[in-house]
């Protein structure tokens, strides 16, 4: 889909002015570059070009960029390194895209304080890369994190698998240069642990670029632990897997990660990456647990009496660096290797109580067998942060339609479980009309009215997180899923 068809002397307006703010070669404008940025990396609906996409190298020219955008009255959104899964870094009508990839720098490390400031565009692992040398390493580790940005994860308030014991994004933030809506920088946080007032930067993390750009960010570093131990559990079946969860949690022991892949996850796997996950598994946990080397030499004791307790049929441990870090390609890999199984595939997002796994999972199943489609499970399972793969073929009539279908499903039963719609992949374009699923009308009402302080005129990524029928946080409970969207928007 096209831009918003701006007025063409509107948009050579803006092409001018951004190439004065960010020079000719920050500035992208012909349609068949523009393509590349119609989406994120949830790539099969709702792709819309922007009308204009700008590299700034500078919180300066972000801020120019921002006034100019508000002063024209045309919409604008971030984005990082594009790796999102919910449709947040996609335009929902055009405007002009800011993209901060050439943002990329180191700003400060502060060893003695295990400090790091860094540019929005800095890659994830680089950061960790940058000060394995002191002994320290940044905890929040997305499953992209080869690929995804700092200031992406805090749009997203990112997890990943170690998020168990370290917590997501908001837990490692300590301060954020924002560009507000009008074009105002400000300094949310700061280099020390508690700052008296309102939490403004914890509003500001998770808030998926709808409430100003972050261009920098001062997150904590953390020593690297003396130990490290590796498991991977196998089970017979999905089921017996996730009992094993919750007995671990309840015997009292908090591994580091906790993750579960199932059958057709597994068979994926072993065909691209060859990581050793046996192929008769019906699941297997990769549990991975550190800090003190005689702490956890106890702790693995009682994670295998809880795995054989629930029906584990045999449990490794990496015995080297090489064994540990292949068992961990296999999962952070396994969404790439989906596609030894199927052409296409939906990823979803949900969370349910730890203790609600095994049900979930037993209905995920039934209804993938009602819709004539294979859903693969690979999933944080220590959080109950699941991520349902839900298998299907663009080419075969029907079964996009089939697919989404199964994904509300799924989204409906989560929520009625106890949990949410997103663990860590944020509500972007893909779950805002899941929203009153969890909050009534007044708390929608009361979120847009907090949007409203930062951006009045709503030009900052218009079009996300909340229901597209609500923009003043009010009417039905319209609970449709984004089904008629993506068949609409296609």
């Amino acid at each position: 889909m096209n831009g918003s068809g701006l007025a063409p002397e509107t948009r050579t307006h803006l092409i001018r002015s951004c190439e004065r703010i960010v020079g000719p070669e920050g500035v992208i404008s012909a349609p068949d570059e523009l393509r590349v940025y119609e989406c994120d990396a949830l790539t099969f609906y709702h792709r819309v070009m922007p009308d204009l996409v700008v590299l700034p190298t500078s919180t300066q020219q972000v801020a120019d960029v921002v006034r100019l955008c508000r002063e024209a009255g045309v919409p604008f959104l971030p984005r990082g390194a594009g790796t999102g899964l919910s449709g947040g870094a996609t335009p929902d009508a055009g405007g002009v895209m800011i993209v901060l990839t050439r943002m990329n720098r180191i700003l400060d490390i502060d060893v003695p304080s295990r400090l790091a400031t860094v540019e929005a565009g800095f890659i994830n692992l680089w950061l960790t890369n940058a000060v394995k040398r002191h002994g320290l390493f940044y905890a929040p580790d997305p499953a992209s994190q080869q690929a995804c940005s700092i200031g992406g994860n805090v749009a997203e308030n990112a997890g990943g698998p170690h998020c168990l014991k370290y917590g997501v994004t908001t837990n490692h933030v300590l301060g954020a240069t924002v560009v507000l809506p009008d074009g105002e920088v400000r300094q949310l946080g700061g280099k020390i642990q508690d700052r008296p007032g309102y939490d403004l930067l914890g509003v500001f993390v998770g808030s998926e670029g709808t409430l100003g750009i972050c261009t920098e960010v001062t997150v904590r570093l953390l020593p690297q632990p003396e130990a490290v131990k590796t498991l991977l559990a196998v089970f017979r079946t999905i089921e017996e897997a996730s009992n094993a969860v919750s007995g671990i949690i309840a015997r009292g022991i908090i591994p580091v990660a906790m993750e579960m892949l199932d059958r057709e996850i597994i068979k994926a796997v072993e065909a691209n990456v060859k990581a050793g996950y046996p192929l008769d598994a019906g699941a297997v946990l990769l549990i991975e647990l550190d800090g003190p080397r005689a702490e956890i030499e106890a702790e693995a004791v009682g994670v295998e009496a809880t795995c054989r307790e629930h029906g584990c049929i045999e449990l490794r441990v990496a015995r080297t660096d090489e064994e540990r870090a292949l068992l961990w390609k296999g999962r952070k890999e396994a969404a790439g290797s989906v596609g030894r199984i199927t052409h296409h595939y939906y990823l979803q997002d949900a969370v349910v109580p730890r203790s609600k796994l095994p049900k979930i999972l037993r209905e995920i199943g039934e209804i993938g067998g009602r819709y004539g489609l294979i859903i693969a499970n690979v999933f944080h399972a220590g959080d109950g942060n699941i991520h349902p793969l839900i298998c299907f073929d663009l080419t075969t009539p029907g079964d996009l339609d089939r697919a989404i279908a199964a994904g509300s499903e799924i989204m409906k039963r989560c929520i009625e479980a106890g949990g949410s719609v997103s663990g860590e992949h944020g509500i972007g374009h893909e779950k805002r009309d899941y929203l009153p699923l969890m909050y009534s009308p007044a708390d929608l009402a009361a979120m847009l009215r907090v949007r409203a302080v930062f951006d009045p005129a709503g030009l900052c990524n218009p079009g996300k997180i909340f229901p597209a029928d609500r923009p003043e946080g009010h009417g039905d409970r319209n609970l449709q899923s984004p089904a008629m969207t993506a068949v609409s928007d296609r």
